[in-house]
């Protein structure tokens, strides 16, 4: 894929500032209503302020680079930093920093490998980058999200589960029904604004290209890829986190473990 003609955007220091205003509005309603998200809401700000400064100069970087090596690099730190975030809302899940950590590297790989082996994007930092983040960070949601719940459903149907264990049923058969009900939660929100791309809502990704000046076919043309492929990589991520993390609550022996408060 060639890259898509468009007009450049600059936005100065003083444009972003002014967008604080409506983190103000925000904090002001959090205010009025005792929400108590103020410090929540400045903290964001901060975050990202530093964050996406930093990454800004990182991708610079390794566009003048032009350098494969230091683009799988990021993304490593990626999947290990999104395993790290996923884990603290997995956690009702024993041991689930490795499950998370395998489950984001191989939906990043096969992802990003298949769109490269069929000539969609070529193996550019350009694409690279950019299509990597947006994968491994909507795996990660989806992994953590089907992770918790899986932890919650184990928590709170564990005697259930003792009693199927008790008339001979393996663990993968105990906690079959949960497993499907964990995936379900993992992948149904972007299932659900696929559904409604288009007609609600235009996803990032379009709204940034038809700014830049791109055609709008060619915007939603980009715009379909990028959610199957998300598609694809969220439901490999929440598909091979349950499949890895469900064996935590388990002994050899197939006993329920003693699971952590979710």
């Amino acid at each position: 894929m060639t890259l898509l003609a468009a007009s450049s955007i600059h936005v100065t220091i003083g444009e972003v500032a002014a967008a604080l205003a409506l983190v103000a509005v925000a904090a002001i309603a959090s205010r009025s209503w005792h929400a108590g998200l103020e410090e929540d809401i400045g903290i964001a700000v901060v975050r990202s302020l530093i964050q996406l400064t930093a990454i800004g100069y990182v991708i610079t970087l390794i566009f003048d680079q032009d350098s494969f090596l230091l683009v799988l690099a990021l993304l490593a730190v990626m999947v290990v930093f999104g395993a790290f975030t996923a884990r603290q809302r997995a956690k009702g899940v024993p041991d689930s920093f490795w499950p998370l950590l395998g489950s984001l590297a191989v939906a990043a790989s096969a992802t990003l490998g298949l769109v490269v082996a069929l000539g969609i994007f070529d193996p550019t930092p350009r694409y690279l980058v950019p299509v990597g983040g947006m994968v491994i960070g909507n795996a990660m949601t989806a992994a953590a999200v089907a992770l918790n719940r899986l932890g919650e459903d184990v928590h709170d149907q564990s005697r259930r589960i003792e009693a199927t264990l008790a008339l001979g049923a393996t663990s993968s058969q105990a906690v079959t029904p949960l497993v499907r009900r964990s995936l379900r939660s993992g992948m149904i929100t972007l299932v659900d604004s696929t559904k409604t791309t288009g007609l609600i809502f235009f996803p990032g990704t379009m709204v940034g290209m038809l700014l830049a000046g791109a055609n709008p076919v060619d915007a939603v043309r980009l715009q379909l890829i990028l959610l199957y492929v998300l598609l694809g990589a969220v439901s490999i991520a929440a598909l091979m986190a349950i499949t890895l993390a469900r064996r935590n609550f388990f002994t050899t022996a197939h006993q329920l473990r003693e699971p952590p408060e979710p």
